[in-house]
């Protein structure tokens, strides 16, 4: 998860590849509601306990959504802190994209977005591309704290750090003390704004798209969650299952798992799935034999003597430093099982001394200024301090690197991956209470539920998928062969059975798993 590299969903080329228990507000009676007669959801302004929605322009995002084009957008104001009545307020931006169809079906889908901190408005085009508006409406609500919110908490300091770390070895003390130092001077920044950093997390929002629901006038949705989304969707159908139809999950993080451990678990099993598909293919076995045993070794072998280099991106002049030690090569490689392809071949060039393949796309989208301050680092920050770090301790989370990696050196291990020192910057910068420990109960539910994941994925490993459905009496569980974290992204097959699932929740078509093929790996000369 931009220090939320993690969870927060990458889809781009290969070179750049690399988140107090408080009820929701039931519908008012109908003389506290404010409305006009009749009109399609979204051109109604309507007040609903303390929430309220507003017809009006569509949000901002950082560059055009075509997508977006004959959206229905509006802002929901809400309680920035539903346990301080009276108090201050934040306005989340709504698009709607309409149905392709010309008699599109009366319940909508709501997108939730990855991260934590990812902007749900932006991603319109994963959800067109997804055909999740084929029938139904699509309503994309920006997170309180994301981009498209007010307040937005976004911190470009943090970015620019990210850009700089990339010259810095992975886990050395240094290297911790300026990350702590860069989250410090974004706490400052958004504690100063105004911004009650404690009410940025699950419960508060699961409690927004309650709120959302009710001022919209809808008596019934369906959610759809990807990535971190999933946690928050979990939450969601467990806090406020009021007017659900049917949930869909894509690269699951189970609230009661989520954590540095679970990382762990998910690299091995993400980098296991890209070394046993190449190990299959006559091809690539011959011309990478080991591969597994070849990455621990040069996890070990670059943890002991890094490897400097520079890299010049396409449409820079400027060289970028780069520092490859074990710790980057581990979160280089949990980034590239997006582009699996061509990971045995990086990794034997890097192996016999060519380092640029990986130094490339280890750079990617960490140095483009393109993409700083799109993340709400408040957010972030937020869901992981008050609901994961208090939960799990250092013992745990080495634990499990120790029983996914034996091979590693501790000091590789002493960093989870994609969220280094995340123990140093709650503890010593964030600083914000624990959230109750019920935000991290299982959620049990007979909604009907679609729980996907990727083979490939190194992010949210696809044993989640089977965890989550055991306490969801009416899930559909389906894992999609060699395809990254988010499958609906990057998989056809993924995309028609979820599809599928929302027209049939409790019988989707998951015929087209069986004939997944595998990828063809690159073969150099």
């Amino acid at each position: 998860m931009a220090r939320p590299h993690v969870r927060r969903l990458r889809t781009r080329s290969a070179a750049v590849a690399t988140g107090i228990l408080v009820t929701g507000l039931l519908a008012a009676p109908a003389s506290a509601q404010e409305e006009t007669p009749g009109g399609a959801s979204g051109t109604v302004a309507r007040t609903v306990g303390d929430a309220r929605y507003e017809p009006g322009a569509c949000p901002k995002t950082p560059e055009p959504v075509p997508e977006l084009e004959g959206a229905r957008c509006g802002t929901l104001t809400v309680p920035e802190n539903r346990t301080e009545p009276g108090g201050r307020t934040i306005k989340l931006g709504v698009a709607i994209v309409p149905a392709a169809a010309v008699d599109p079906k009366p319940d909508p889908i709501v997108w939730l977005a990855g991260g934590p901190g990812d902007n749900a408005v932006w991603a319109a085009k994963r959800a067109v591309d997804g055909g999740l508006n084929r029938d139904r409406d699509v309503i994309l609500m920006s997170q309180r704290g994301t981009y498209s919110a007010d307040p937005a908490l976004t911190c470009r300091n943090i970015d620019e750090f990210d850009a700089r770390a990339v010259g810095l070895v992975w886990d050395a003390p240094s290297t911790g003390r300026e990350h702590v130092d860069a989250t410090k001077a974004c706490r400052e920044k958004l504690a100063g704004s105004g911004a009650d950093l404690t009410a940025y997390n699950d419960i508060q929002s699961s409690a927004d798209l309650a709120d959302l629901r009710t001022t919209l006038g809808l008596e019934e949705w369906n959610v759809f969650g990807i990535s971190y989304g999933t946690d928050l969707a979990l939450t969601y159908m467990r806090l406020h299952p009021e007017g659900i139809r049917s949930v869909g999950i894509d690269g699951i993080l189970p609230p009661s798992k989520a954590g540095l451990a679970a990382t762990w678990r998910s690299a091995r099993q993400g980098f296991d799935g890209v070394f046993k598909a190449c190990a299959e293919q006559p091809a690539c076995n011959k011309r990478y034999p080991n591969l597994s045993a070849t990455f621990d070794r040069l996890v070990r072998e670059l943890e002991a003597e890094p490897v400097t280099t520079t890299v010049t991106l396409p449409g820079s002049q400027t060289p970028v430093k780069v520092i490859l030690d074990g710790g980057a090569l581990v979160n280089w490689m949990a980034s590239a099982t997006h582009v699996a392809p061509g990971i045995p071949r990086s990794l034997d060039e890097l192996a016999h001394g060519n380092p640029q393949r990986v130094a490339e796309q280890w750079v990617g989208a960490k140095t483009d200024p393109h993409n700083f301050g799109h993340i709400s680092h408040g957010l972030a920050y937020g869901v992981f301090c008050s609901e994961w770090m208090p939960y799990e301790t250092d013992a745990q989370v080495l634990r499990a690197g120790r029983e996914a990696f034996p091979a590693f050196p501790s000091s590789v291990l002493a960093q989870a991956p994609q969220l280094p020192f995340l123990r140093e910057d709650c503890d010593e910068a964030w600083n914000i209470p624990a959230a109750p420990r019920s935000v991290r109960d299982v959620t049990r539910s007979d909604i009907p539920t679609l729980v996907v994941s990727g083979g490939f994925d190194s992010q949210t490993g696809a044993d989640n998928g089977p965890y989550v459905a055991r306490t969801l009496s009416r899930a559909t569980v389906v894992t999609i062969p060699y395809v990254p974290h988010g499958a609906i992204v990057y998989s056809k097959c993924a995309q028609a059975v979820t599809v599928s699932f929302f027209d049939t929740a409790t019988a989707p078509n998951t015929a087209c798993v069986k004939d997944f093929k595998p990828p063809q790996f690159e073969i150099a000369p």
